[in-house]
C-alpha cells in the first residue's frame, strides 16, 4: 500500500479517536478547555503580546539590522548565523517561546537568514521565559525560589550548547565579514537607514500591521495550548498515558531515576505546565530528581509549543525536524547539568533544602517581584487581552472596509 495511503488513514483514525473521547469523556475535555484557556488568557496572550508588537516594530524599524551588524562577529564564529541571530536570542529568552521560533521565521522571509541558518537559529533561540521557570515554576508549583536558580542556569546553558552543536548542521560556509565593516557604528547605522527605506510603509501602518501579526499569532497559540490539553487529559482517561508510563518506567530504572515520575513526565511531553505541576506533586522523592525531570521537560518544551513553532515554520521552508532533534538534546543536556551543578550551586550556596510544598521565604524580594507580576496578570491579563482583541477587531475591520474601496 501506498505510504501516503498509510498516512491518510493513521491521521483519518486519529481524528475519529479523538472524536470519539470527546464525545465519550465531555466533561473532562470541557474542564481541560478551561484550563488552557485560562492560561492562554490570563498569562500567555497578556505577556507575549508587548513583546510581539516590539519585535515587529524593530524588525520594520531596521533596529534588528543594526544589532545584527554589531553581533556578526560574535554570532558567527560561535553558531554559524547572522547578527541578528542575537536579537532573535535575546527575544526568544526574555519573552519564552514561540517567540524564538516566530521572530526566526520573520527574518527569513525578510531574507536576512538562509534556510540553514534559519533551522540552525531557531533550534536554540526557543526558550521558556524567566517569569514561568522562577514564577510558575520554582514559586507557585514548588514554593522555592531557590530551584529557579538552578532550573534557569540548567535551560539556558543547555540551549547554549545546543546552539554550539547545531552550528555544524547543514554543509554551508561561514560566511566572512569584510575587513573595511567589522564591528562598526557608521555601517551599522548605514544598514539600518536602508532598511527602514527599503520598508515604505507609514508608522501607522507599520503599528497596524504588528498587532495584527502579534493578535493572530496568539490566537493560533490559544487554540494549540487549549487543544493539547484536551488531548492532555483525554489520554490519561483513556488509559493511553499509563500504558507508555509502564514502558518509560524501565527506562527511568536503567537510569536511576524513581519510576513514579513516568506519568508526570508523559505529561510533560505534551504539555510542560500540567508535567511540571505533576512532578512537584510526586512524593517521597528528592528535590534533586524533580528538578533533572522538570529540566528535561522545560527544555523539550512539550508537543504544544512544537506544535505552535510548527505551524509558524510552515509558512517558510524552514525544516521542523532539525527542532525536534534540537529539542530532544537541549533536554537531555538540560538534564545533565542540572544533576551536575546541583551539589555545587544548590547545596554548595547553603541552599536549604525544603519540601516540595513548603511556603517561601517572606521577605525574600526576589520573590516578592516576581508573585507581583503574577498576581499583575491575574488581576488585569483579562482585561488586557480583551482591549487588545477589540483593537485587533477595529483594525481588521477597518482594513477590509478600506480593500473593499
Amino acid at each position: 500500500m501506498d505510504k501516503s495511503v498509510i498516512k491518510t488513514l493513521l491521521l483519518a483514525m486519529c481524528a475519529t479517536l479523538f472524536a470519539g473521547s470527546l464525545i465519550a469523556y465531555p466533561q473532562e475535555a470541557f474542564d481541560a478547555s478551561i484550563r488552557g484557556l485560562t492560561m492562554w488568557w490570563e498569562i500567555v496572550f497578556p505577556s507575549l503580546l508587548p513583546f510581539f508588537i516590539v519585535s515587529e516594530m524593530l524588525i520594520g524599524f531596521g533596529v534588528v539590522t543594526f544589532i545584527g551588524v554589531l553581533l556578526e562577529p560574535l554570532m558567527r564564529p560561535l553558531f554559524r548565523v547572522p547578527g541578528v541571530g542575537g536579537f532573535v536570542w535575546a527575544m526568544g529568552m526574555a519573552s519564552g517561546y514561540p517567540s524564538g521560533a516566530k521572530l526566526t521565521a520573520r527574518l527569513r522571509q525578510d531574507r536576512q537568514l538562509t534556510k540553514i541558518e534559519a533551522e540552525r537559529l531557531v533550534s536554540f533561540t526557543n526558550s521558556s521565559n524567566p517569569l514561568f521557570i522562577f514564577g510558575a515554576v520554582s514559586i507557585g508549583f514548588f514554593h522555592n525560589p531557590n530551584l529557579g536558580i538552578i532550573l534557569a542556569i540548567a535551560h539556558y546553558a543547555g540551549n547554549f550548547c545546543v546552539g554550539l552543536i547545531m552550528r555544524w548542521h547543514g554543509k554551508e560556509k561561514t560566511k566572512v565579514i569584510p575587513n573595511s565593516e567589522r564591528v562598526s557604528i557608521k555601517t551599522a547605522i548605514r544598514a539600518l537607514h536602508r532598511t527602514r527605506l527599503k520598508d515604505k510603509r507609514p508608522i501607522g501602518k507599520l503599528l497596524g500591521d504588528a498587532v495584527t501579526s502579534s493578535i493572530q499569532t496568539l490566537l493560533m497559540i490559544g487554540g494549540f495550548i487549549i487543544l493539547f490539553s484536551v488531548i492532555n487529559k483525554l489520554l490519561y482517561h483513556m488509559k493511553i498515558t499509563g500504558i507508555i508510563a509502564n514502558g518509560m518506567e524501565k527506562l527511568f530504572f536503567i537510569l536511576n531515576i524513581p519510576e513514579v515520575f513516568s506519568i508526570p513526565y508523559i505529561s510533560g511531553l505534551f504539555e510542560i505546565t500540567l508535567g511540571s505541576q505533576m512532578t512537584s506533586q510526586v512524593q517521597d522523592v528528592t528535590l534533586m530528581f524533580q528538578a533533572i525531570v522538570v529540566s528535561f521537560i522545560l527544555a523539550f518544551s512539550g508537543f504544544s509549543v512544537q506544535a505552535q513553532v510548527a505551524s509558524i515554520l510552515a509558512d517558510t521552508d524552514i525544516r521542523f525536524l532539525p527542532f525536534f532533534i534540537a529539542r530532544i538534546m537541549h533536554g537531555t543536556i538540560a538534564g545533565l547539568i542540572t544533576l551536575v551543578i546541583w551539589k555545587p550551586v544548590y547545596e554548595g550556596l547553603h541552599f536549604k533544602e525544603r519540601p516540595s510544598h513548603a511556603l517561601p521565604v517572606i521577605g525574600d524580594a526576589h520573590v516578592s517581584w516576581l508573585e507581583s507580576i503574577l498576581l499583575f496578570f491575574n488581576n488585569y491579563g483579562p482585561l488586557i487581552t480583551i482591549l487588545c482583541l477589540t483593537l485587533y477587531c477595529l483594525i481588521y475591520a477597518k482594513k477590509n472596509v478600506l480593500y473593499k474601496r
